[in-house]
Protein backbone atom coordinates (compact mmCIF):
# COMPACT_ATOMS: atom_id res chain seq x y z
CA UNK A 1 0.00 0.00 0.00
CA UNK A 2 1.54 3.62 -1.27
CA UNK A 3 1.98 6.39 1.17
CA UNK A 4 -0.97 8.24 -0.65
CA UNK A 5 -3.38 5.41 -0.24
CA UNK A 6 -2.53 4.94 3.73
CA UNK A 7 -2.85 8.84 4.06
CA UNK A 8 -6.25 9.20 2.25
CA UNK A 9 -7.75 5.95 3.89
CA UNK A 10 -7.04 7.52 7.57
CA UNK A 11 -7.82 10.84 6.35
CA UNK A 12 -11.70 9.86 5.56
CA UNK A 13 -13.34 10.99 9.45
CA UNK A 14 -15.28 7.76 10.10
CA UNK A 15 -17.44 8.56 13.39
CA UNK A 16 -17.43 5.35 14.91
CA UNK A 17 -19.78 4.31 17.75
CA UNK A 18 -17.28 3.33 20.15
CA UNK A 19 -17.65 4.00 23.91
CA UNK A 20 -14.83 6.62 24.71
CA UNK A 21 -14.57 4.99 28.43
CA UNK A 22 -13.72 1.49 26.48
CA UNK A 23 -10.84 2.77 24.83
CA UNK A 24 -7.15 1.64 26.03
CA UNK A 25 -3.81 3.51 24.89
CA UNK A 26 -0.50 2.14 24.48
CA UNK A 27 2.49 4.39 23.78
CA UNK A 28 4.78 3.22 21.51
CA UNK A 29 7.86 5.22 21.21
CA UNK A 30 9.07 8.62 23.07
CA UNK A 31 11.55 10.73 20.82
CA UNK A 32 13.37 13.70 22.11
CA UNK A 33 13.57 16.14 19.23
CA UNK A 34 15.67 19.49 19.42
CA UNK A 35 15.58 22.20 16.98
CA UNK A 36 18.46 24.73 16.84
CA UNK A 37 17.65 28.34 16.48
CA UNK A 38 18.94 31.36 16.69
CA UNK A 39 19.07 31.78 20.32
CA UNK A 40 20.05 28.17 21.09
CA UNK A 41 18.30 24.42 21.21
CA UNK A 42 14.57 24.03 21.53
CA UNK A 43 13.70 20.76 23.38
CA UNK A 44 10.67 19.16 22.86
CA UNK A 45 9.03 15.40 22.73
CA UNK A 46 7.34 13.71 20.26
CA UNK A 47 5.45 10.72 20.98
CA UNK A 48 3.50 7.75 19.22
CA UNK A 49 0.54 6.11 20.22
CA UNK A 50 -1.82 3.25 19.67
CA UNK A 51 -5.67 3.81 20.87
CA UNK A 52 -8.37 0.65 20.58
CA UNK A 53 -11.32 -0.87 22.19
CA UNK A 54 -9.90 -4.53 22.05
CA UNK A 55 -13.24 -5.18 20.05
CA UNK A 56 -11.96 -4.85 16.81
CA UNK A 57 -11.46 -1.01 16.65
CA UNK A 58 -7.98 0.96 16.45
CA UNK A 59 -6.18 3.83 15.41
CA UNK A 60 -2.56 5.40 15.57
CA UNK A 61 -1.81 9.36 15.98
CA UNK A 62 1.34 11.35 17.00
CA UNK A 63 1.91 14.02 19.14
CA UNK A 64 4.35 16.83 19.77
CA UNK A 65 4.98 19.18 23.12
CA UNK A 66 7.18 20.68 25.15
CA UNK A 67 6.36 17.78 28.16
CA UNK A 68 6.26 14.06 27.64
CA UNK A 69 2.19 13.63 29.31
CA UNK A 70 1.62 16.47 27.23
CA UNK A 71 3.07 14.76 23.96
CA UNK A 72 1.17 11.89 24.98
CA UNK A 73 -2.35 13.51 25.31
CA UNK A 74 -1.83 14.91 21.85
CA UNK A 75 -1.11 11.93 20.40
CA UNK A 76 -3.97 10.11 21.67
CA UNK A 77 -6.29 12.74 20.60
CA UNK A 78 -5.28 12.23 17.33
CA UNK A 79 -5.45 8.20 17.07
CA UNK A 80 -9.11 8.37 18.87
CA UNK A 81 -9.83 10.70 15.28
CA UNK A 82 -8.42 7.85 13.54
CA UNK A 83 -9.82 5.08 14.59
CA UNK A 84 -10.71 2.16 11.77
CA UNK A 85 -12.88 -0.67 11.96
CA UNK A 86 -11.30 -4.16 11.20
CA UNK A 87 -12.30 -7.17 9.53
CA UNK A 88 -11.79 -9.89 12.00
CA UNK A 89 -12.54 -13.49 12.41
CA UNK A 90 -13.13 -14.34 15.94
CA UNK A 91 -9.99 -13.41 17.51
CA UNK A 92 -7.86 -13.90 15.12
CA UNK A 93 -7.40 -12.16 10.83
CA UNK A 94 -9.49 -14.01 8.13
CA UNK A 95 -6.56 -14.32 5.78
CA UNK A 96 -2.65 -13.74 5.76
CA UNK A 97 -1.78 -10.09 4.63
CA UNK A 98 1.12 -7.93 3.83
CA UNK A 99 1.30 -4.20 5.20
CA UNK A 100 4.15 -2.10 3.23
CA UNK A 101 4.69 1.58 4.24
CA UNK A 102 8.14 3.13 2.92
CA UNK A 103 10.63 0.24 3.77
CA UNK A 104 8.61 -0.97 6.40
CA UNK A 105 6.55 -4.30 5.32
CA UNK A 106 4.61 -6.37 7.92
CA UNK A 107 3.04 -9.69 7.40
CA UNK A 108 0.12 -11.10 9.43
CA UNK A 109 -1.13 -14.71 9.29
CA UNK A 110 -4.36 -15.96 11.55
CA UNK A 111 -3.52 -18.62 14.10
CA UNK A 112 -5.93 -20.84 16.00
CA UNK A 113 -7.42 -20.61 19.41
CA UNK A 114 -4.81 -20.14 22.36
CA UNK A 115 -1.81 -19.41 19.78
CA UNK A 116 -1.89 -15.86 21.18
CA UNK A 117 0.02 -13.08 20.21
CA UNK A 118 3.03 -13.81 18.30
CA UNK A 119 4.79 -10.35 17.17
CA UNK A 120 7.41 -7.86 18.84
CA UNK A 121 7.50 -4.26 19.59
CA UNK A 122 5.26 -1.69 17.98
CA UNK A 123 2.96 -4.63 16.19
CA UNK A 124 3.01 -6.53 19.40
CA UNK A 125 0.74 -3.11 21.00
CA UNK A 126 -1.32 -2.62 18.36
CA UNK A 127 -2.41 -6.27 18.19
CA UNK A 128 -3.22 -5.73 22.07
CA UNK A 129 -5.47 -2.67 21.61
CA UNK A 130 -7.45 -4.09 18.68
CA UNK A 131 -8.69 -6.91 20.41
CA UNK A 132 -7.00 -9.67 18.48
CA UNK A 133 -5.46 -11.78 20.60
CA UNK A 134 -4.47 -14.60 18.23
CA UNK A 135 -2.07 -14.02 15.55
CA UNK A 136 1.10 -15.19 13.63
CA UNK A 137 2.92 -11.66 12.74
CA UNK A 138 6.53 -11.41 11.03
CA UNK A 139 8.04 -7.69 10.75
CA UNK A 140 10.55 -7.43 7.80
CA UNK A 141 12.48 -4.72 6.76
CA UNK A 142 13.05 -1.11 9.17
CA UNK A 143 12.28 -1.32 12.88
CA UNK A 144 11.78 2.43 12.67
CA UNK A 145 8.78 2.18 15.25
CA UNK A 146 6.47 4.95 13.21
CA UNK A 147 7.14 2.97 9.68
CA UNK A 148 6.02 -0.08 11.46
CA UNK A 149 2.76 1.09 12.87
CA UNK A 150 1.69 2.36 9.59
CA UNK A 151 2.70 -0.70 7.74
CA UNK A 152 0.69 -2.57 10.47
CA UNK A 153 -2.73 -0.34 9.51
CA UNK A 154 -1.87 -0.44 6.16
CA UNK A 155 -2.09 -4.20 6.53
CA UNK A 156 -5.23 -4.26 8.64
CA UNK A 157 -6.52 -2.45 6.38
CA UNK A 158 -7.08 -4.45 4.01
CA UNK A 159 -8.43 -7.06 5.52
CA UNK A 160 -11.58 -8.31 3.48
CA UNK A 161 -14.17 -10.80 4.92
CA UNK A 162 -16.25 -13.30 2.93
CA UNK A 163 -18.97 -10.93 2.11
CA UNK A 164 -17.07 -7.96 0.37
CA UNK A 165 -14.78 -10.87 -1.43
CA UNK A 166 -18.12 -12.35 -2.70
CA UNK A 167 -19.33 -8.49 -3.47
CA UNK A 168 -16.45 -7.88 -5.63
CA UNK A 169 -16.54 -11.13 -7.42
CA UNK A 170 -20.40 -10.75 -8.20
CA UNK A 171 -20.81 -14.38 -6.17
CA UNK A 172 -22.74 -15.48 -2.98
CA UNK A 173 -20.63 -16.77 0.08
CA UNK A 174 -21.13 -19.86 -0.43
CA UNK A 175 -19.53 -19.75 -4.13
CA UNK A 176 -16.33 -18.22 -2.30
CA UNK A 177 -16.09 -20.47 0.42
CA UNK A 178 -16.05 -23.53 -2.17
CA UNK A 179 -19.79 -25.34 -0.86
CA UNK A 180 -21.98 -26.25 -3.13
CA UNK A 181 -25.70 -24.17 -2.39
CA UNK A 182 -27.98 -26.41 -0.48
CA UNK A 183 -30.70 -26.84 -2.67
CA UNK A 184 -28.14 -28.72 -5.45
CA UNK A 185 -26.88 -30.62 -2.78
CA UNK A 186 -30.55 -32.01 -2.19
CA UNK A 187 -31.08 -32.39 -5.96
CA UNK A 188 -27.79 -34.33 -5.49
CA UNK A 189 -29.25 -36.55 -3.16
CA UNK A 190 -32.32 -37.39 -4.67
CA UNK A 191 -30.54 -38.56 -7.81
CA UNK A 192 -28.21 -40.58 -6.19
CA UNK A 193 -31.61 -42.01 -4.23
CA UNK A 194 -32.98 -42.92 -7.57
Amino acid sequence: MSKQILRESLAVRRLLEVNPSDLKDDVIAINRVTKVVKGGKNLSFSALVVVGDNHGHAGFGMGKAREVPMAIKKGIEQAKKNLIKLNMKGTTIPHQVTGRYGSAQVLLKPASEGTGVIAGGPVRKVMQVAGITNVLTKSLGTSNPHNVVKATFAALLGLKDAGQVAETRSKTIEEIRGKAPKADKQEGQKAAGE
